[in-house]
């Protein structure tokens, strides 16, 4: 495991010259289908932070039906590791033809954890409070 981490921070530093951050908040993007600035967020364990990536649908898991309810499932990313996406259905509209091996690019609210983080908020906020995100599937965006 820490052979893997260092691994990725050695990636991710190579490519750190590449990405840019906003300079009126946290955000991480990537660039097409790069994913170097998502990497340094998730090495770093940083939280709270608006992140943009791509990966490959790996697993599809139930639906999260307790308060607001959110459609959730794993990617793999390009880079390795995996991350769960949480949907709020509430607020956007579910993603009905999603498959396993689908790719979906996504931005929204990255929140670490010891499996790979969270991302939601890829949705927009009815309140305005909070910065809007969405997920893009076959050519579709849902937000």
């Amino acid at each position: 495991m820490k052979k893997w981490l260092l691994l990725v921070v050695l990636v991710v530093g190579g490519f750190s010259a590449f990405e840019r951050i906003a300079p009126t908040g946290p955000v991480a993007e990537s660039s097409g289908v790069s994913n170097a600035a998502l990497m340094q967020v998730i090495a770093r364990r940083q939280s709270d932070t608006q992140v943009r990536g791509s990966g490959r649908v790996s697993r599809l898991l139930a639906d999260d039906l307790k308060g607001s309810r959110h459609q959730r499932f794993i990617l793999d990313l390009p880079g390795g590791g995996t991350l769960l996406i949480a949907h709020n259905i509430d607020l956007a509209p579910r993603i009905d033809s999603l498959r396993q091996g689908d790719e979906v690019e996504f931005y929204g609210e990255y929140e670490w954890n010891d499996r790979g983080g969270v991302v939601h908020w890829t949705h927009h906020d009815p309140r305005g409070s909070h910065e809007g995100g969405w997920l893009r599937h076959n050519d579709r965006t849902y937000e």
